[in-house]
């Protein structure tokens, strides 16, 4: 009865361990994800921002991208701004943290 018990205890307090240890590992991924995303960033690209706002990306810097929403009307924003990319037929590509 003494070793069920050890073995109980064990597990209890791996359990925690390793769930704590996914989700380290899941939020690596998704970070490391964005940052690919966010460096594939390129001129004449459709994007759309996490605010939802659409426009083409016109300029690229290190930490901002400027993006035309209409003739003549520029935005600058925080790179990290931009949540997805729009594909040719209009829709939004699925954003790269693997959410809609």
């Amino acid at each position: 009865m003494n070793q069920g018990s050890q073995t109980a205890s064990l597990i209890l307090l791996i359990l925690p361990l390793v769930l704590i240890g996914f989700m380290l590992w899941s939020a690596r991924r998704r970070q490391k994800t964005m940052a690919d995303f966010s460096a594939s960033l390129q001129v004449g690209e459709e994007v759309v921002t996490t605010s939802g706002i659409f426009g083409r990306i016109t300029e690229v810097e290190d930490d901002r991208v400027r993006l035309e929403v209409a003739p003549g009307t520029v935005l600058t924003i925080d790179r990290r701004a931009i949540g997805a990319k729009e594909t040719p037929s209009g829709d939004a590509t699925i954003d790269p943290d693997g959410q809609d």
